[in-house]
């Protein structure tokens, strides 16, 4: 082989490694991309943000609840699910049927055949009476004609002030439920039997003792 040639050999070879470099940084880029993307979820109103789906991570959200399903384990956090991926964590669909033990921060109540399911981020929950939590469910058949609850009950903020994980808000957020409830005789999660006025008479009542036993908890309620 010649000095020319030589030379050619390694000029080829730089090349070659100065694109398998641009490669390796652009898919590195172009993952990085991916975990930062976010999109709205504007069904029902709903009108919260979210991990996209398919993106990857290199860690968990901080007080995120693992369940599992069929031997795999899911990871729960702010109405986003996750599964591990290798080393890595990838946002995905709960798979129906999936328990959870309590709801997103932040979810929609969606009426359908005078049953309630509780919407957040293209999932639905329904809640099990026997395993007291919610289940990850289907869609309901006409979901686009089911009527959206009055934000007063389902859209309540709720801070924890104390520094409170998102698995103890939830415990605090059920029981505040389970009281207001018993002390209204209200129940948020189920069918209206009273006309308009009365029904939204007694969800202010119900909003304002749940309000109160969370802020006695150490929440900020809005």
């Amino acid at each position: 082989m010649t000095t020319m040639q030589q030379r050619r050999v390694i000029a080829l070879a730089v090349a070659a490694l100065a694109l398998g470099a641009n490669a390796v940084w652009a898919a590195k880029h172009d993952e990085e991309r991916r975990e930062r993307s976010v999109a709205v979820d504007a069904r029902f109103g709903h009108n919260r943000e979210y991990p996209v789906r398919g993106s990857y991570f290199s860690a968990l959200p901080r007080g995120a609840v693992m369940q599992r399903f069929g031997g795999v384990p899911y990871y729960f956090h702010g109405g986003a699910w996750y599964r591990g991926s290798g080393t890595r964590f990838v946002v995905v669909a709960p798979p129906i049927g999936l328990f959870v033990p309590f709801l997103p921060p932040f979810y929609t109540t969606v009426w359908f055949g005078g049953v309630p399911y509780y919407y957040a981020n293209d999932a639905y929950y329904v809640w099990d009476s026997q395993q007291n939590g919610y289940v990850v469910t289907a869609p309901p058949a006409e979901a686009s004609t089911a009527a959206t609850q009055a934000p007063g009950t389902t859209q309540a903020y709720v801070y924890p002030k104390n520094g409170q994980s998102e698995e103890q808000t939830a415990k605090d957020r059920y029981e505040c439920y389970t009281w207001a409830r018993n002390q209204t005789g209200f129940d948020p999660a189920a069918p209206a039997t009273t006309g308009n006025a009365e029904q939204a008479a007694k969800s202010d009542e119900y909003g304002r003792a749940n309000a109160a036993c969370l802020e006695g908890r150490g929440y900020t309620v809005r």
